[in-house]
Protein backbone atom coordinates (compact mmCIF):
# COMPACT_ATOMS: atom_id res chain seq x y z
CA UNK A 1 0.00 0.00 0.00
CA UNK A 2 1.72 3.26 -0.93
CA UNK A 3 1.74 5.81 1.83
CA UNK A 4 1.45 9.60 1.22
CA UNK A 5 4.39 10.97 2.49
CA UNK A 6 3.05 14.79 1.80
CA UNK A 7 0.10 13.97 3.36
CA UNK A 8 1.81 15.01 6.55
CA UNK A 9 2.52 18.44 5.65
CA UNK A 10 -0.99 18.73 5.02
CA UNK A 11 -2.52 17.81 7.66
CA UNK A 12 -3.99 20.18 10.57
CA UNK A 13 -2.83 18.57 14.04
CA UNK A 14 -5.74 18.58 16.65
CA UNK A 15 -4.06 19.76 19.39
CA UNK A 16 -5.06 18.63 23.34
CA UNK A 17 -3.40 21.59 25.08
CA UNK A 18 -5.81 23.90 27.05
CA UNK A 19 -7.20 27.28 26.44
CA UNK A 20 -5.74 28.66 29.47
CA UNK A 21 -1.77 28.55 30.97
CA UNK A 22 -0.92 30.07 34.16
CA UNK A 23 2.97 29.99 35.53
CA UNK A 24 3.53 31.43 39.11
CA UNK A 25 6.79 31.78 40.61
CA UNK A 26 6.44 31.46 44.39
CA UNK A 27 9.50 33.30 47.16
CA UNK A 28 7.66 32.15 50.45
CA UNK A 29 4.08 33.95 50.80
CA UNK A 30 4.81 36.13 47.85
CA UNK A 31 3.39 35.00 44.54
CA UNK A 32 3.91 36.42 40.97
CA UNK A 33 1.33 34.70 38.11
CA UNK A 34 1.84 35.33 34.56
CA UNK A 35 -1.86 34.17 32.76
CA UNK A 36 -1.71 32.85 29.05
CA UNK A 37 -4.05 32.29 26.34
CA UNK A 38 -3.97 29.89 23.53
CA UNK A 39 -3.78 31.66 19.87
CA UNK A 40 -6.15 30.96 16.99
CA UNK A 41 -7.06 31.68 14.09
CA UNK A 42 -10.40 31.13 11.71
CA UNK A 43 -9.31 30.01 8.23
CA UNK A 44 -11.44 28.83 5.38
CA UNK A 45 -14.29 28.19 8.26
CA UNK A 46 -11.45 26.74 10.31
CA UNK A 47 -10.87 27.52 13.80
CA UNK A 48 -7.06 26.07 15.14
CA UNK A 49 -4.02 27.47 16.30
CA UNK A 50 -0.51 26.10 15.33
CA UNK A 51 -1.17 23.87 12.53
CA UNK A 52 1.65 21.37 13.92
CA UNK A 53 4.83 21.71 16.25
CA UNK A 54 8.73 21.64 14.38
CA UNK A 55 7.69 19.05 12.78
CA UNK A 56 4.15 17.01 11.42
CA UNK A 57 2.52 15.33 14.36
CA UNK A 58 3.79 16.78 16.86
CA UNK A 59 0.84 18.77 18.53
CA UNK A 60 1.75 22.34 19.27
CA UNK A 61 -0.04 25.60 20.46
CA UNK A 62 1.12 29.28 21.28
CA UNK A 63 0.41 31.31 24.19
CA UNK A 64 -0.08 34.75 24.50
CA UNK A 65 0.49 36.88 27.58
CA UNK A 66 -2.68 38.41 29.04
CA UNK A 67 -2.33 39.25 32.70
CA UNK A 68 0.45 39.19 35.36
CA UNK A 69 3.42 41.31 35.77
CA UNK A 70 6.55 39.63 37.08
CA UNK A 71 9.83 41.23 39.06
CA UNK A 72 12.32 39.87 40.03
CA UNK A 73 15.57 41.25 41.47
CA UNK A 74 15.81 44.26 40.05
CA UNK A 75 14.17 42.77 36.30
CA UNK A 76 10.70 43.50 35.08
CA UNK A 77 9.68 41.22 32.55
CA UNK A 78 7.74 43.05 29.73
CA UNK A 79 4.15 43.24 30.04
CA UNK A 80 1.13 41.56 29.18
CA UNK A 81 -0.62 43.23 25.77
CA UNK A 82 2.73 43.91 24.13
CA UNK A 83 2.29 41.82 21.44
CA UNK A 84 4.38 41.15 18.49
CA UNK A 85 4.89 37.28 17.13
CA UNK A 86 2.64 36.18 19.60
CA UNK A 87 -0.33 37.56 18.48
CA UNK A 88 0.09 38.58 14.86
CA UNK A 89 -2.97 39.62 12.30
CA UNK A 90 -3.13 37.60 9.49
CA UNK A 91 -3.69 39.06 6.62
CA UNK A 92 -2.90 36.04 3.92
CA UNK A 93 -2.94 32.61 4.94
CA UNK A 94 -3.43 29.97 2.72
CA UNK A 95 -2.70 27.49 5.68
CA UNK A 96 -2.36 28.04 9.49
CA UNK A 97 1.28 28.87 10.23
CA UNK A 98 3.33 26.61 12.36
CA UNK A 99 5.45 26.61 14.90
CA UNK A 100 8.36 27.70 13.00
CA UNK A 101 6.97 30.05 11.15
CA UNK A 102 6.05 32.03 13.93
CA UNK A 103 9.66 31.81 16.36
CA UNK A 104 11.30 32.21 12.48
CA UNK A 105 9.07 35.86 12.70
CA UNK A 106 9.90 35.93 16.60
CA UNK A 107 13.79 36.37 16.15
CA UNK A 108 13.47 38.01 12.73
CA UNK A 109 11.70 40.98 15.51
CA UNK A 110 14.42 40.07 17.95
CA UNK A 111 17.10 41.51 15.14
CA UNK A 112 15.01 44.41 13.81
CA UNK A 113 13.99 45.71 17.29
CA UNK A 114 17.57 46.86 17.35
CA UNK A 115 17.84 48.15 14.04
CA UNK A 116 15.08 50.24 13.95
CA UNK A 117 16.65 53.93 12.52
CA UNK A 118 16.60 52.91 8.66
CA UNK A 119 15.27 50.83 6.84
CA UNK A 120 16.22 46.96 7.50
CA UNK A 121 15.02 43.74 6.50
CA UNK A 122 15.73 40.31 8.54
CA UNK A 123 15.16 37.33 6.39
CA UNK A 124 15.10 34.00 8.76
CA UNK A 125 15.03 30.30 7.92
CA UNK A 126 15.36 27.91 10.63
CA UNK A 127 15.59 30.55 13.59
CA UNK A 128 18.88 31.69 12.04
CA UNK A 129 19.19 34.70 9.66
CA UNK A 130 20.29 34.27 6.24
CA UNK A 131 20.57 37.68 5.38
CA UNK A 132 20.20 41.16 6.97
CA UNK A 133 20.36 44.35 6.06
CA UNK A 134 19.22 47.85 5.94
CA UNK A 135 19.49 50.88 2.91
CA UNK A 136 18.47 54.09 2.36
CA UNK A 137 14.81 52.67 1.10
CA UNK A 138 12.89 49.22 2.02
CA UNK A 139 13.54 47.37 -1.44
CA UNK A 140 16.69 48.40 -1.44
CA UNK A 141 17.49 46.55 1.77
CA UNK A 142 15.26 43.80 1.01
CA UNK A 143 17.31 43.28 -2.50
CA UNK A 144 20.67 43.04 -0.04
CA UNK A 145 19.53 41.00 2.39
CA UNK A 146 18.09 38.51 -0.34
CA UNK A 147 21.19 38.64 -2.16
CA UNK A 148 23.30 37.32 1.22
CA UNK A 149 22.14 34.37 1.01
CA UNK A 150 19.52 33.80 -2.22
CA UNK A 151 19.58 30.00 -1.93
CA UNK A 152 19.04 30.17 1.64
CA UNK A 153 16.74 32.81 1.41
CA UNK A 154 14.10 30.39 -0.35
CA UNK A 155 11.09 29.73 1.93
CA UNK A 156 12.05 31.67 4.57
CA UNK A 157 10.41 34.01 6.89
CA UNK A 158 10.91 37.78 5.79
CA UNK A 159 10.26 40.42 8.63
CA UNK A 160 10.27 43.96 7.04
CA UNK A 161 10.69 47.27 9.53
CA UNK A 162 8.56 49.63 7.38
CA UNK A 163 5.13 49.94 5.55
CA UNK A 164 5.60 47.61 2.73
CA UNK A 165 5.80 49.85 -0.87
CA UNK A 166 4.71 48.33 -4.18
CA UNK A 167 8.42 48.04 -5.43
CA UNK A 168 9.19 46.11 -2.32
CA UNK A 169 6.39 43.78 -2.86
CA UNK A 170 6.94 43.01 -6.23
CA UNK A 171 11.17 42.48 -5.19
CA UNK A 172 9.40 39.73 -2.52
CA UNK A 173 7.28 38.61 -5.59
CA UNK A 174 9.91 36.88 -7.30
CA UNK A 175 10.73 34.43 -4.55
CA UNK A 176 9.09 31.48 -2.58
CA UNK A 177 8.76 32.84 0.95
CA UNK A 178 6.74 30.90 3.62
CA UNK A 179 5.99 34.64 5.80
CA UNK A 180 6.16 38.14 5.30
CA UNK A 181 5.82 40.53 8.47
CA UNK A 182 5.51 44.09 8.43
CA UNK A 183 3.96 46.74 10.28
CA UNK A 184 1.73 47.98 7.36
CA UNK A 185 1.16 47.17 3.82
CA UNK A 186 0.47 49.69 1.39
CA UNK A 187 -2.47 49.89 -0.76
CA UNK A 188 -1.88 47.42 -4.12
CA UNK A 189 0.18 45.21 -2.51
CA UNK A 190 -2.15 42.59 -0.92
CA UNK A 191 -3.34 42.13 -4.52
CA UNK A 192 0.55 41.43 -5.58
CA UNK A 193 1.16 38.99 -2.56
CA UNK A 194 -2.33 37.19 -3.11
CA UNK A 195 -0.72 35.57 -6.46
CA UNK A 196 1.21 33.72 -3.71
CA UNK A 197 -1.84 31.80 -2.34
CA UNK A 198 0.21 29.65 0.50
CA UNK A 199 2.81 33.12 1.94
CA UNK A 200 1.27 34.10 5.17
CA UNK A 201 1.26 38.04 5.72
CA UNK A 202 1.41 39.23 9.28
CA UNK A 203 0.82 42.37 10.70
CA UNK A 204 2.05 43.59 13.58
CA UNK A 205 1.32 47.16 14.70
CA UNK A 206 3.95 46.96 17.61
CA UNK A 207 6.59 46.90 14.92
CA UNK A 208 5.89 50.61 14.43
CA UNK A 209 7.34 51.09 18.14
CA UNK A 210 9.96 48.05 18.00
CA UNK A 211 12.56 50.45 19.86
CA UNK A 212 10.11 50.15 22.93
CA UNK A 213 11.43 46.39 23.22
CA UNK A 214 15.00 46.48 22.77
CA UNK A 215 15.09 46.54 26.80
CA UNK A 216 12.90 44.62 27.68
CA UNK A 217 13.38 41.19 28.55
CA UNK A 218 10.82 37.89 29.57
CA UNK A 219 11.84 34.42 30.56
CA UNK A 220 13.39 32.22 29.17
CA UNK A 221 11.75 28.63 29.52
CA UNK A 222 14.12 26.00 28.56
CA UNK A 223 12.61 22.14 28.66
CA UNK A 224 14.64 19.27 29.45
CA UNK A 225 14.11 15.60 28.54
CA UNK A 226 13.38 14.76 32.24
CA UNK A 227 10.74 17.15 33.05
CA UNK A 228 12.89 19.88 34.48
CA UNK A 229 13.27 23.13 33.42
CA UNK A 230 16.39 25.46 32.72
CA UNK A 231 15.11 29.51 33.15
CA UNK A 232 17.26 32.85 32.24
CA UNK A 233 16.09 36.22 31.51
CA UNK A 234 16.38 37.16 27.89
CA UNK A 235 19.81 38.20 25.96
CA UNK A 236 19.79 42.17 25.80
CA UNK A 237 23.38 43.41 24.10
CA UNK A 238 24.22 46.06 26.05
CA UNK A 239 26.63 47.33 23.63
CA UNK A 240 24.19 48.98 21.27
CA UNK A 241 26.21 52.68 19.87
CA UNK A 242 29.58 52.77 18.84
CA UNK A 243 30.83 54.46 21.65
CA UNK A 244 29.94 51.72 24.14
CA UNK A 245 32.80 49.69 22.52
CA UNK A 246 35.87 49.38 24.35
CA UNK A 247 39.69 49.34 22.15
CA UNK A 248 41.20 46.22 22.44
CA UNK A 249 42.93 45.88 24.99
CA UNK A 250 44.85 43.36 27.74
CA UNK A 251 47.57 43.31 30.41
CA UNK A 252 49.54 39.53 30.37
CA UNK A 253 50.98 38.10 33.84
CA UNK A 254 54.72 40.28 33.24
CA UNK A 255 52.85 43.72 33.25
CA UNK A 256 52.67 44.22 29.67
CA UNK A 257 49.70 45.74 28.43
CA UNK A 258 48.76 44.96 24.65
CA UNK A 259 46.44 47.03 22.90
CA UNK A 260 44.85 47.49 19.65
CA UNK A 261 47.29 50.30 17.26
CA UNK A 262 44.45 51.16 15.29
CA UNK A 263 40.52 52.43 16.24
CA UNK A 264 38.14 51.73 13.74
CA UNK A 265 36.54 53.88 10.96
CA UNK A 266 33.42 55.07 11.71
CA UNK A 267 32.15 53.31 8.78
CA UNK A 268 33.93 50.40 10.07
CA UNK A 269 32.46 51.25 13.52
CA UNK A 270 28.73 51.43 12.21
CA UNK A 271 29.50 47.58 10.54
CA UNK A 272 30.58 46.65 13.97
CA UNK A 273 27.53 47.39 15.83
CA UNK A 274 24.95 46.47 12.85
CA UNK A 275 26.72 43.04 12.99
CA UNK A 276 26.96 42.87 16.62
CA UNK A 277 22.85 43.42 16.75
CA UNK A 278 22.17 41.05 14.25
CA UNK A 279 24.40 38.49 16.44
CA UNK A 280 22.02 38.54 19.58
CA UNK A 281 19.70 36.24 16.69
CA UNK A 282 22.18 34.10 15.75
CA UNK A 283 22.74 30.49 17.14
CA UNK A 284 26.06 29.99 19.13
CA UNK A 285 29.07 29.54 18.32
CA UNK A 286 28.91 31.66 15.48
CA UNK A 287 30.80 34.10 13.25
CA UNK A 288 29.40 36.88 11.23
CA UNK A 289 31.09 38.89 8.30
CA UNK A 290 29.49 42.44 7.27
CA UNK A 291 30.06 45.07 5.02
CA UNK A 292 28.13 48.51 4.47
CA UNK A 293 25.06 47.96 6.34
CA UNK A 294 24.78 44.41 5.00
CA UNK A 295 25.65 40.65 6.41
CA UNK A 296 27.99 38.69 3.99
CA UNK A 297 28.41 35.67 5.33
CA UNK A 298 26.70 33.70 8.58
CA UNK A 299 28.38 31.43 10.18
CA UNK A 300 26.24 29.43 13.01
CA UNK A 301 25.71 26.66 15.27
CA UNK A 302 29.33 25.21 15.11
CA UNK A 303 31.51 23.49 17.67
CA UNK A 304 34.65 25.50 17.21
CA UNK A 305 35.46 29.15 16.86
CA UNK A 306 37.93 28.99 14.27
CA UNK A 307 35.18 26.20 12.14
CA UNK A 308 32.69 28.14 12.53
CA UNK A 309 34.55 31.40 10.85
CA UNK A 310 35.93 28.87 8.23
CA UNK A 311 32.04 28.46 7.25
CA UNK A 312 31.33 31.92 7.61
CA UNK A 313 34.11 32.45 5.10
CA UNK A 314 33.20 29.52 2.57
CA UNK A 315 29.50 30.35 2.71
CA UNK A 316 30.36 33.92 1.47
CA UNK A 317 32.14 32.36 -1.63
CA UNK A 318 29.30 30.21 -2.44
CA UNK A 319 26.62 32.89 -2.06
CA UNK A 320 28.51 35.43 -4.23
CA UNK A 321 29.42 33.05 -6.75
CA UNK A 322 25.61 32.18 -6.88
CA UNK A 323 24.31 35.53 -7.04
CA UNK A 324 26.95 36.20 -9.98
CA UNK A 325 25.22 33.36 -11.77
CA UNK A 326 21.41 34.07 -10.79
CA UNK A 327 22.31 37.72 -12.07
CA UNK A 328 24.40 37.12 -15.38
CA UNK A 329 22.56 34.30 -16.19
CA UNK A 330 19.30 33.35 -14.72
CA UNK A 331 20.64 30.32 -13.64
CA UNK A 332 21.82 28.78 -9.59
CA UNK A 333 25.55 28.33 -9.59
CA UNK A 334 25.42 24.70 -9.56
CA UNK A 335 22.96 24.18 -12.23
CA UNK A 336 25.07 26.23 -15.16
CA UNK A 337 27.28 23.17 -16.61
CA UNK A 338 24.23 21.00 -16.62
CA UNK A 339 21.99 23.74 -18.32
CA UNK A 340 24.68 25.18 -20.61
CA UNK A 341 26.99 21.95 -21.15
CA UNK A 342 30.82 23.31 -22.24
CA UNK A 343 29.72 26.63 -22.63
CA UNK A 344 27.90 26.32 -18.69
CA UNK A 345 31.74 25.20 -17.74
CA UNK A 346 33.54 28.42 -18.72
CA UNK A 347 30.93 30.37 -16.98
CA UNK A 348 31.83 28.49 -14.09
CA UNK A 349 35.49 28.67 -14.44
CA UNK A 350 34.96 32.50 -14.81
CA UNK A 351 32.78 33.10 -11.93
CA UNK A 352 35.39 30.94 -9.36
CA UNK A 353 38.02 33.13 -10.56
CA UNK A 354 36.37 36.43 -10.58
CA UNK A 355 34.66 35.36 -6.96
CA UNK A 356 38.16 33.96 -5.80
CA UNK A 357 39.71 38.02 -6.82
CA UNK A 358 37.00 39.12 -4.79
CA UNK A 359 37.79 37.06 -1.80
CA UNK A 360 33.97 36.05 -1.91
CA UNK A 361 33.06 39.92 -1.15
CA UNK A 362 35.38 39.57 2.06
CA UNK A 363 37.77 42.21 1.29
CA UNK A 364 36.85 45.43 3.81
CA UNK A 365 33.74 43.38 5.75
CA UNK A 366 34.42 43.76 9.62
CA UNK A 367 34.26 40.07 11.60
CA UNK A 368 31.78 39.56 14.45
CA UNK A 369 32.37 36.74 17.13
CA UNK A 370 29.75 36.01 19.74
CA UNK A 371 32.29 35.24 22.15
CA UNK A 372 36.13 35.37 22.39
CA UNK A 373 38.80 34.29 20.56
CA UNK A 374 40.59 31.91 22.34
CA UNK A 375 43.74 31.52 20.10
CA UNK A 376 44.35 33.64 17.13
CA UNK A 377 43.41 30.98 13.92
CA UNK A 378 40.01 32.26 14.25
CA UNK A 379 40.60 35.99 13.71
CA UNK A 380 43.23 34.86 10.89
CA UNK A 381 41.14 33.07 8.99
CA UNK A 382 38.86 36.82 8.17
CA UNK A 383 42.35 38.16 8.36
CA UNK A 384 43.74 35.99 5.15
CA UNK A 385 40.24 37.44 3.43
CA UNK A 386 40.88 41.02 3.81
CA UNK A 387 38.19 41.86 6.81
CA UNK A 388 39.42 45.43 8.21
CA UNK A 389 37.86 45.17 11.61
CA UNK A 390 36.86 42.68 14.51
CA UNK A 391 34.27 43.17 17.45
CA UNK A 392 34.34 40.39 20.17
CA UNK A 393 33.62 40.54 23.55
CA UNK A 394 37.40 39.51 24.67
CA UNK A 395 38.18 38.00 28.07
CA UNK A 396 40.37 35.41 26.62
CA UNK A 397 43.45 34.38 28.52
CA UNK A 398 45.20 35.14 25.40
CA UNK A 399 43.98 37.95 24.29
CA UNK A 400 47.48 39.53 23.91
CA UNK A 401 48.24 36.90 20.96
CA UNK A 402 45.17 38.10 19.20
CA UNK A 403 45.84 41.74 19.89
CA UNK A 404 48.70 41.42 18.27
CA UNK A 405 47.65 39.44 15.38
CA UNK A 406 45.39 41.94 14.28
CA UNK A 407 47.84 44.73 14.86
CA UNK A 408 50.61 43.20 12.81
CA UNK A 409 47.74 43.12 9.98
CA UNK A 410 46.62 46.98 10.61
CA UNK A 411 43.41 45.40 11.17
CA UNK A 412 41.31 47.35 14.18
CA UNK A 413 39.50 45.74 17.11
CA UNK A 414 37.15 46.50 19.67
CA UNK A 415 35.63 44.49 23.00
CA UNK A 416 31.76 44.95 23.88
CA UNK A 417 32.57 43.34 27.35
CA UNK A 418 29.55 40.84 27.09
CA UNK A 419 29.34 37.29 25.32
CA UNK A 420 26.17 36.40 22.96
CA UNK A 421 25.46 32.98 23.15
CA UNK A 422 22.40 32.11 22.03
CA UNK A 423 21.46 27.82 22.28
Amino acid sequence: MAIDLKAAYKTIMDDHFTPQMEITFIDGVKRQTLAYEKVSWVIDGEEKGLRYGENPGQEAAMYKLVNGNLTLGDVTAVGPGHYLASDPELLQSGKHPGKTNLTDADNALNILRYLDGTPCVAIVKHNNPCGVAKAASLAEAYARANKADRLAAFGGCIALNREVDLETARLVAENYAEVVVAPEFAPGVMEIFAAKKNLRVMRINNMARLTAFVAQRVVDFKSLIDGGIVTQWSFVPEARTAGQLMPAECTTKDGTVHRTKRLPTPQEYEDLIFGWLVEAGVTSNSVLYVKDGATVGIGTGEQDRVGVAEIARDKAYRKLADWIAWERYATPYNELAMKFGGEGQKRVAAIDEEVKARKGGLIGCSMVSDAFFPFRDGAEVGIREGITAIVQPGGAIRDWDVIDCCNDANVAMVFTGQRSFRH
